[in-house]
């Protein structure tokens, strides 16, 4: 009873309506004295207001949540406590009698969830002029990891973010609890650092199509095929972005070695476990060895990704042999576009490298065909350019071992031939193509063509009027194709012009308005300064074995007193000066 009494007597608490935010947020009643409160100057801290929250009722009710004190201390005959817990029909979160349902829409393949305006309109205009879509990126909120935040409107990685995120950013609305939609490559959250698959589809892939119209192989064929792979092959894709990445931060640098070594580590156990693995009708071993002959060409571009290119070889012989003894299968390139892609990397890689170290071929002749005049996508040219390229090379490798005279004359009845065929050569576009950049690199490449094949088949020199009336068209074309924002297949033609300047002679031309002259030396260097930036292709490399071919060419002109002979007789002017440099150069 005493107890009883002591309970009924105690005086009543109040809530404290203008309480400090210290002591709502401990949850103690505040004397709210002024300035500072008692609990605030005992324990030394700051007192200040508590921050006003407006809370939206109907908020809570969609949520199935209590408003307030409504529905559990209200003492009403109408809504008991049971009520407010468990719901009108006593099941817990069901909503008030009267509510009407609506039915949920059936979700269709193209729902727009979490897009934008311009992601309708091109699917639109697909739709209208029959282009088969282009696949959608995978990209998540979450994949901010691995230390990045490019959640900042001012971070260089806010490239990285979907236009979604950049548009709530720049509208205030960052915070509100917008849910992702579903990730097109979910083994990637596994895996790990998926901000990588982004850096690939954003930086990588657009950098490996001729235009800014084009559509990359990279993109239109390996994504696709990404979606049904093992995760080998998205993290060989993740090393690939991670060592581009570290081009412009290092940090990423050990990132890509040790995806690296886990994607060689996954595919030696492979093989070794499971020898029809090198034969499967999946290409999935080449994709992932293209892919780590692409990462060594953008780290260093040294000997190791010729290892992945002689490999690649060997691996494709294999499948070629088994494919034979098939009974259903014919002897040629594979079907599937996969397969025929990543055979087509590997022998364009070992072309056109070879027309730099003059090596013998490891593909042979057989993907090019020399009637085949229409123009490739990747390439920048027609199988029929590069089958004229490939047997330029073939024949300038055996004019060393012209012995008899009959040799000679028939070595330059070929010579004559092949010239015949590049002059006659008309590249066409595809029917279905309208990309007028595509032509110009075409043609690009044709002329860059003509100067090879009179260096290496004619004895052709820098100082030759021919080629230096090819070596300012070959410039100015690239320059203006960098205009253009078209900077993938130019690697190979500012290679050939810039061995090909004649030392003795530096200025290229001038403008007819201000009279500045321009240096052939100094432009390509710029040139090549400006497609570091937008490439994939080995600049760096690129850019030392031509400041070797002109250190080598300055030092013979000032040796021989202003004459640039060669000394032997043996070695025309490309085997001089460029072969010795450029072993192992990838120029694609």
């Amino acid at each position: 009873m005493e107890l009883k009494a002591e309970k009924t007597g105690r005086e009543t608490r109040t809530r404290s309506r203008q309480g400090c935010a210290n002591c709502r947020r401990s949850k103690v009643k505040c004397d709210e004295r002024k300035p500072i409160c008692t609990r605030c100057w005992e324990k030394d801290l700051q007192c200040s207001k508590a921050d006003i929250r407006l809370k939206w009722e109907a908020d809570f009710h969609s949520r199935g949540i209590a408003f307030g004190r409504s529905g559990i201390w209200r003492k009403s005959p109408t809504h008991t406590s049971a009520q407010a817990r468990f719901g009108i029909n006593g099941v817990p979160g069901s909503p008030p009698a009267g509510t009407t349902w609506v039915e949920t829409p059936e979700i269709q393949p193209w729902n727009f969830l979490s897009s934008d305006f311009s992601l309708v309109q091109r699917l639109y205009h697909e739709e209208e002029n029959d282009i088969e879509p282009h696949l959608l990126p995978a990209r998540q909120r979450e994949m901010h990891a691995y230390g990045q935040n490019p959640g900042s409107l001012n971070s260089p990685l806010s490239f990285l973010l979907p236009f979604s995120d950049r548009f709530l950013q720049a509208a205030g609305f960052e915070n509100q609890d917008i849910l992702p939609c579903l990730p097109l490559f979910p083994s990637l959250k596994e895996l790990g650092n998926p901000i990588l698959f982004d850096y690939y589809i954003n930086q990588i892939c657009p950098r490996t199509a001729p235009s800014p119209v084009a559509k990359s192989p990279f993109a239109s064929v390996i994504l696709p095929y990404c979606l049904s792979a093992t995760p080998t092959v998205l993290r060989a894709i993740q090393a690939v972005a991670a060592c581009h990445w570290s081009q412009y931060d290092s940090k990423y640098s050990r990132l890509g070695l040790h995806l690296k070594s886990k994607v060689l580590i996954e595919l030696r156990r492979q093989i070794t476990t499971d020898p029809q693995y090198l034969v499967a009708q999946d290409p999935e071993i080449l994709v992932i060895v293209m892919l780590l002959c692409l990462f060594e060409i953008v780290d260093h571009c040294d000997w190791q990704w010729i290892l992945h290119l002689q490999g690649a070889k060997d691996i494709i012989r294999l499948r070629r042999k088994q494919q034979q003894t098939s009974s259903d299968s014919s002897v040629g390139h594979s079907e599937d576009p996969v397969s025929a892609f990543v055979e087509l990397f590997f022998a364009f890689q070992d072309v056109m490298g070879r027309t730099a170290c003059a090596k013998a071929d490891l593909f042979g002749a057989s993907y090019w065909d020399e009637s085949d005049t229409f123009i490739d996508g990747w390439m920048g040219c027609s199988p029929a350019l590069v089958s004229i390229l490939f047997s330029i090379m073939d024949l300038s490798r055996s004019r060393r071992q012209l012995v008899s005279d009959s040799d000679k004359t028939s070595f330059h009845i070929k010579a004559s031939s092949l010239n015949t065929k590049l002059q006659t050569l008309d590249q066409q576009l595809n029917a279905k193509t309208e990309d007028r950049t595509l032509q110009s690199i075409a043609d690009l490449k044709k002329l860059t063509c003509h100067v090879y094949l009179q260096c290496a088949l004619y004895d052709g020199k820098p100082t030759d009027s021919m080629i230096k009336s090819h070596v300012r068209e070959i410039l100015k074309g690239i320059v203006g194709l960098i205009d253009q924002n078209s900077v993938s297949h130019v690697i190979w033609p500012l290679f050939v012009a810039a061995v090909e300047l004649d030392p003795l002679d530096h200025e290229l031309w001038s403008d007819p308005d201000t009279g500045a002259i321009t240096d052939g030396r100094v432009l390509v260097l710029n040139l090549l300064a400006k497609i570091a930036k937008v490439s994939v292709s080995s600049v760096s490399r690129t850019r030392s074995v031509v400041e070797q071919v002109w250190q080598t060419r300055d030092f013979n002109v000032s040796k021989a007193s202003g004459s640039s002979k060669i000394p032997s007789s043996d070695l025309n002017d490309w085997e001089h000066y460029v072969v010795p440099v450029s072993d192992a150069l990838s120029l694609v």
